[in-house]
């Protein structure tokens, strides 16, 4: 072969191997193929998802568990218990020794605290790996699951995902996810009874740290602010998901962070809401309920959670963190009609506020955990008297800081728990209150900032990512 052949040969074999290489680089074995999310497969044509289109409440599991005791019949039914005051008789609790834990669970990353009814409670969480919503069930007696319900909605982690507590009675549960989803279940068997979108019914404008609004049923009826393009509130059948009435949101308030509060207001009674854009009161009687009687825009922060309180009986304390502060509404009848007028309003370092707990009226004491800008007592407990909301009454110790962490009353003790998972009792008194007893209960707490819940000498709580019962009466 002669040598001139020999070259072209060679650089022959040479350009094929090129050619080889570029192809092998340049080839996408999944060209042709469909990324497919788990279950997706075979569906039928036209049944394909968009990142909106959410069932809600589609997918359901039932563990193999213990029913719950007969003998548990203690409820704590929803966002500060059964009169929306954070305050039960509760049974004598221990003072003198530390609470045993009696089981626990981890969650995903939230701050939805947990309601009990019957032995039984229940946890809006959700799971980042399913993208998934989960109503969780678990027994008060072993904390074992008993079943959950769930339902795909894709988010990104924003402080956290779920923020909501349920509403819990006789036959419904009712919970509200973070896009605004609401779900009503059969508590005991967890069956489907029926969903709303609020984003789809009512245009709503979900917050950007999602939905913190809590449900409120009363009479059968859950009442929600969806606080959308024309609805402001709205009146729902409990039993069938009926849409009963529609508050006009002629105010045009958007969704915020905090919850509808029931309450009397010169001898009337109102459904309270503090939307983005200002305060409202709707009737909440019989002859005129969804009515929308008074609101102001004169008290308007950009970000709310806690709710509006009522201390006297034409006057209700307004609060919210990121530098707002307090604000005194009053509410009087104005000839046929009423007016709402912002008294006063002040700076959180200037007198009682608040960032994320909505504060405790008790025996004549307004309680509340200052904000991180109230100057020299921020993150701690304080009690003011409800006719004069700038000099303090009482305030705990200098080491007795809580951050953003809840409280609650229990006959005539205050538990509060810091959100590093230390828990304290004081012995409420008149004009103040004495610490008890301290624990830390949660070791290497993060963000221990959901509400605490209670039933049958059981406390339950939780952090971001997980929830504990503590055996807190000496019963047992």
């Amino acid at each position: 072969m002669g040598k001139g052949n020999l070259k072209w040969i060679t650089a022959g074999v040479a350009c094929l191997w090129a050619a080889l290489l570029l192809g092998w680089h340049l080839y996408d074995p999944y060209r042709n193929m469909a990324l497919q999310e788990p279950g997706a497969d075979n569906r039928p044509e036209g049944s394909a998802r968009s990142a909106d289109d959410v069932v809600i409440g589609e997918f359901f599991m039932k563990y193999e568990a213990a029913e719950p005791s007969a003998l548990l019949t203690g409820v704590w039914s929803g966002f500060r218990g059964d009169g929306r005051d954070n305050i039960t008789p509760a049974a004598d609790i221990v003072t003198d020794s530390d609470y045993p834990l009696m089981w626990s669970f981890s969650t995903g990353e939230g701050h939805a605290a947990p309601v009990i009814y019957h032995g039984r409670v229940y946890v809006l969480d959700y799971d980042e790996t399913l993208m998934s919503d989960m109503l969780r069930c678990f027994s008060l007696e072993s904390g074992e699951e008993l079943w959950r319900r769930w339902y795909r909605v894709r988010m990104k982690r924003n402080h956290g995902f779920s923020r909501t507590i349920p509403a819990v009675g006789d036959g419904y549960l009712v919970t509200i996810g973070p896009e605004g989803h609401v779900m009503c279940c059969d508590p005991l068997t967890g069956e489907m009874k029926w969903t709303l979108d609020m984003k789809q019914e009512f245009s709503t404008e979900v917050p950007f740290w999602y939905t913190g609004q809590c449900p409120l049923v009363e009479d059968g009826v859950l009442v929600l602010a969806p606080a959308g393009e024309e609805v402001l509130m709205a009146g729902v059948d409990v039993r069938n998901g009926e849409i009963l009435w529609t508050t006009p949101n002629s105010v045009h308030f958007t969704m915020s962070h905090s919850s509808i509060m029931p309450m009397e207001l010169g001898g009337k009674r109102f459904y309270v809401y503090i939307g983005v854009g200002g305060v409202c009161g709707v009737s909440a009687e019989k002859q005129d309920r969804g009515t929308l009687l008074w609101s102001t825009n004169k008290w308007q922060p950009s970000v709310v959670a806690p709710s509006p309180l009522r201390i006297s009986s034409d006057r209700v304390f307004l609060v919210a963190g990121y530098g707002t502060g307090g604000a005194l509404l009053q509410v009087t009848r104005s000839g046929s009609g009423w007016k709402a007028d912002i008294l006063e309003q002040y700076k959180a370092d200037k007198g009682m506020s608040a960032e994320q707990q909505t504060p405790i009226l008790y025996d004549g004491m307004l309680i509340t955990i200052l904000p991180k800008d109230a100057g020299g007592s921020r993150e701690r407990l304080l009690c003011y008297s409800p006719s004069d909301l700038h000099t303090p009454i009482w305030r705990s110790e200098t080491d007795e800081k809580f951050g953003l962490g809840p409280y609650m009353i229990l006959q005539d003790k205050l538990l509060a728990f810091n959100e590093n998972g230390e828990l304290y009792v004081y012995q409420l008194e008149r004009g103040g209150m004495s610490l008890l007893h301290k624990q830390q209960v949660l070791e290497d707490a993060v963000d221990a900032w959901g509400p605490m819940a209670y039933a049958d000498g059981r406390l339950v709580l939780r952090d971001s990512h997980n929830v504990i019962c503590l055996k807190i009466d000496g019963n047992g």
